[in-house]
């Protein structure tokens, strides 16, 4: 049976790190990038070969997700990664953000996630794995990020719990904490925002978070945190009071 791994969001950012890891892996037949924009998902193809095929899929359209599905039934492979790294940010009041675009996170960030998994899982075994990705966000209620925070905090605990369910499975679900990284999202997040983030402390490079997110996937940890500053974060959030780091939040922004 063909293995293959399904990358959302893989036409630029972490998600593009993860196909070009995953090239690597012998045991992989196929991967299977998703993205919405057809010409980037072209462009990955030429670059990466005939190992990768493309999908465009608006993951903030259920029914969009449901066709994919159907492929899926159609080709009945047996699915070794399932990355959901696809997202959407807006970083800025909550007067800035319109409806529209808070729903549209959540379809992204929660929904999307949450069905992908849910239809890969019956063509997964034991030794498969799911990685989706959650942010240092998911640490702590963020001022001016309090949509985008509060997506990522469902990743991280939806993540976990199913973790503990597919256990029996042989299956490991991994939820990903990075920190600030030098992709486009971070960069479009804030367009036009009045009021938004203004220090984006402990960067790192996405190809590096991809890479430690796979060895702690292969570990089966339910969470790959990289980088000492996110790792300190992550700690601060378990013994600090939520109103004293939002309120530090505040002051490392300015705001």
């Amino acid at each position: 049976m063909k293995k293959i791994a399904i990358i959302t969001g893989a036409s630029s950012g972490i998600g593009r790190e993860f196909v070009k890891l995953l090239l690597k892996e012998k045991e992989i037949h196929e991967i299977w990038a998703i993205a919405r924009n057809k010409e980037k998902l072209d462009r990955l193809k030429k670059r990466y070969g005939e190992k990768v095929k493309t999908f465009s899929v608006d993951l903030s359209e259920l029914d969009a997700i449901l066709e994919f599905a159907e492929i899926i039934k159609r080709k009945n492979p047996r699915i070794k990664y399932l990355i959901n790294s696809a997202g959407y940010a807006k970083f800025c009041s909550y007067q800035e953000l319109s409806a529209e675009q808070t729903v549209n996170m959540i379809d992204v960030n929660c929904s999307a996630v949450t069905a992908m998994s849910l239809l890969s899982i019956p063509y997964m075994g034991k030794g498969s794995h799911i990685l989706n990705l959650s942010s240092q966000a998911s640490f702590q209620p963020l001022p001016y990020q309090n949509v985008y925070s509060s997506t990522k905090a469902f990743v991280r605990n939806y993540s976990r719990a199913l973790n503990v369910e597919l256990k029996e499975r042989g299956i490991s679900v991994t939820a990903v904490c990075p920190g600030w990284m030098r992709t486009a999202l971070y960069r479009r997040a804030i367009i036009g925002a009045e009021k938004t983030v203004n220090n984006f402390c402990g960067m790192s490079r996405p190809g590096n978070v991809a890479a430690k997110a796979l060895r702690d996937a292969k570990r089966n940890r339910d969470m790959s945190v990289y980088g000492m500053y996110v790792r300190t974060a992550h700690l601060a959030a378990k013994i600090l009071p939520q109103k004293l780091m939002m309120k530090l939040w505040m002051m490392q922004q300015n705001f």
